[in-house]
């Protein structure tokens, strides 16, 4: 075993992060941190570098309907050596001879019922499933960031709300403390006080961390490094969707008509189509050109130009001419052995599962924008009730400690009124913050959500 155990050694060109410029004096909101998420996170250049190389496999597919040329160039150098004898003479014979050759060829393929068109086709789908998946990646990406702002918003409240909370502990600490040097309080009264502030001081070290996680999941949902210092807008007051009189059915159509899984379903079923009809023209004949010029010079005897490359081999050039051949032909197939059988079974076996994953995406697409829909009205209830709550545990906790002051309200009941009012503030954090990333999750649902959620 190794001196480091089971350590890796170190390599320095791996030490480094990515560099990103942040203005540490700038208050980034929602829609800043998406910019900036989309701009440097990496999902979204390899989404772009995927749709790019889509476009050009379409583009390979389009070149086969121009012809191919190519040119091949020889030279070389030829020696014949012998003898002879007879009668009891002999004769020795040395020879040497060289020469170049020039071949020019082009095959063009004129008519194939339709195949090169079927590829075609089936390569623009890829387009367009490439570019639907751009599209995914930028909402998702705008999605997981709002989620993750939302998710800091409701992190950093809650350490508001317990640094507040600590605040009017410490006010009630002092209350007891009052009372019992007057000798109105009493002992048990103080040490439930002092018990109360060491549980707030105790809450705001939980939400201070949960604060710092908060923090530092929205800066890998953005795609910055950790140690990324940036100061982000408060979102505790944003307001909250209203606008939800909107039929579910028609929300669901427009859904449908949107969602970048559906139409890239839709897209993989075109695609799939188009794989069957290039199968099937795979049995018909195809009518091709086939021409070659050639020049020859010097001494050199060739029979044959080998094959380079794509270049088919070129036959009877002899030297010190010029030489031209245009052929016109039809290729029929007619036994493969099966294996256009098996390739034309095999495209209808794909286009059926298309047009099953399409039906299957449909309806879990209609699931997703229901229960998305239904979670959102729900979170939006909940944030009402959330609101109410903490009105009330407001007043309540004022009403209590005003009583404890003046010496004609119990300790217990201010120290219930304390934490039922923290837990209510944590409460309509929670819900404000659930609402806004139901909202967020509900268009994405939707396939709208092409920018900083309203």
């Amino acid at each position: 075993m190794p001196s480091q155990g089971y350590v890796l050694p170190p390599n320095p060109a791996a030490g480094s992060l990515p560099a990103t410029t942040i203005d540490s004096q700038r208050v980034y909101n929602l829609a800043d941190l998406i910019d900036l998420a989309e701009s440097i996170n990496p999902e979204t250049r390899i989404a772009w570098n995927d749709a790019r190389n889509a476009a050009l496999t379409a583009g390979i597919a389009r070149s086969a309907y121009l012809p191919r040329i190519s040119a091949t160039a020889l030279g070389g150098r030829q020696t014949d050596s012998g003898g002879s004898s007879a009668l009891g003479v002999s004769a020795n014979q040395n020879n040497s001879f060289t020469g170049t050759v020039s071949v020019l060829s082009l095959e063009w393929l004129l008519f194939d019922f339709g195949q090169r068109d079927a590829l075609v086709d089936a390569a623009n789908q890829g387009v367009v499933i490439a570019n639907i998946a751009f599209t995914s990646a930028h909402q998702k990406l705008i999605h997981a960031v709002s989620l993750a702002f939302y998710a800091y918003t409701a992190a950093y409240a809650r350490a508001e709300s317990a640094a507040a909370s600590l605040k009017d502990a410490q006010d009630i600490q002092l209350a007891a403390e009052s009372r019992k040097k007057h000798g109105v309080g009493t002992v048990i009264e103080v040490a439930q006080a002092r018990q109360l502030t060491a549980q707030a001081e105790l809450a705001k070290v939980g939400a201070d961390g949960g604060k710092s996680d908060a923090y530092f999941a929205l800066l890998s949902a953005i795609g910055v490094s950790p140690l990324t210092h940036m100061q982000i807008a408060d979102a505790s007051r944003r307001p909250l969707p209203a606008d939800l009189d909107q039929p579910i059915d028609r929300a669901l159509a427009g859904a449908l008509q949107r969602r970048p899984d559906v139409l890239a379903a839709m897209a993989a079923q075109k695609a799939a189509e188009a794989g069957v009809r290039a199968a099937k023209a795979d049995f018909m004949p195809k009518v091709f050109v086939s021409a070659s010029g050639s020049h020859a010079s010097g001494n050199i005897d060739l029979s044959a130009v080998p094959a380079v490359g794509e270049q088919a081999p070129t036959v009877n050039l002899s030297n010190h001419h010029w030489g031209a051949t245009v052929l016109v032909g039809v290729t029929v197939p007619i036994y493969s052995g099966g294996v256009r059988n098996a390739a034309l079974a095999q495209a209808r076996n794909r286009a059926d599962s298309a047009a099953e994953t399409l039906e299957r995406v449909k309806l879990g697409a209609a699931q997703d924008v229901v229960m998305t829909n239904a979670r959102l009205r729900t979170s939006l209830a909940a944030a009402a009730a959330a609101r109410a709550l903490l009105d009330a545990s407001q007043v309540t906790y004022d009403a209590s400690l005003a009583a404890f002051r003046h010496g004609v309200g119990s300790s217990t009941d201010m120290l219930v009124a304390e934490r039922q009012l923290l837990e209510a503030r944590d409460a309509s954090v929670d819900a404000h913050s659930a609402a806004l990333s139901a909202a967020a999750t509900l268009a994405l649902a939707c396939g709208s959500l092409g920018a900083a959620p309203n």
